[in-house]
């Protein structure tokens, strides 16, 4: 096994530069190398290569900089996701959120728990104005002004509405559910294994975001190739068919759509 990484517990404000990034996400994939060199070095290579279209030098280095805090921070998920190419759509986002998640603790607990929370409540929509009250109340600390609240609450909330979790731009907003395809749920699953996380394999803020608790946990585990898990009481045994999240890729991607 590859060193294992921690999920990112610091509060920062990456998330105000860069939200989800699906398809740029996908650039970087392919394009960095195993072997990158320092980020200004990428930015430029990047910025000269066109890798994100022709955007501006500034916007480059943004780039360059939180995807490498969202992928390449953790051992094997570079590597695993350049050796699938024809990664779909739904799986290529719910990566990019899963990613987000591990790297942002303000991201993972609004996707995690607000919007968890205010759906087995039924309540079914958000708004702004509601977001911007609840980052008041998790920022114990007031280390962010009100103006950098409000900001907060709308790159959360379009971003939340990229993956998959908010149906609408507008207030008030519906809560949805993104699909899972088994791939994109064995990919976390690999994933995780390889990361020390608040939480247990079964239950966690990255499968509790999609909707994915307690026997809906276990019914889709079923589905996954590479992997099985054998539930009693409250124990639970994970069978891995593979040592690490590359080999799951390169072994089941074909059918991991």
């Amino acid at each position: 096994m590859l060193d294992r990484a921690t999920e990112v517990t610091e509060p920062h404000t990456q998330l105000l530069r860069v939200t989800l990034e699906a398809d740029n996400a996908r650039v970087y994939w392919q394009r960095s190398l195993p072997d990158a060199p320092a980020p200004d070095h990428e930015a430029e290579q990047a910025f000269l290569g066109f890798w994100f279209g022709a955007k501006t030098m500034p916007r480059v280095r943004a780039l360059i900089s939180v995807l490498r805090a969202r992928f390449a921070a953790f051992p094997g998920a570079l590597a695993a996701l350049r050796i699938w190419p024809d990664i779909d759509r739904a799986t290529r986002v719910l990566v990019c959120h899963w990613h987000l998640q591990l790297s942002d603790p303000l991201y993972r607990r609004f996707t995690g728990d607000y919007l968890v929370e205010r759906r087995l409540g039924g309540r079914d929509t958000v708004t702004r104005g509601l977001v911007i009250r609840w980052i008041g109340e998790v920022d114990t600390d007031g280390r962010w002004s009100a103006s950098t609240r409000a900001q907060f609450a709308s790159k959360l909330l379009s971003t939340a509405h990229s993956a998959g979790f908010v149906a609408s731009i507008r207030d008030p907003r519906a809560l949805s559910l993104p699909r899972v395809p088994a791939g994109a749920l064995g990919y976390l699953m690999y994933l995780l294994r390889g990361v020390d996380f608040a939480g247990s394999l079964l239950a966690n803020p990255y499968l509790r975001s999609v909707g994915l608790e307690g026997s809906a946990v276990d019914d889709k585990l079923r589905t996954l190739t590479g992997l099985a898990c054998r539930r009693t009481g409250d124990v639970s045994e994970f069978t891995w068919d593979y040592d690490s999240l590359e080999d799951w890729v390169r072994n089941t991607r074909g059918n991991a759509a």
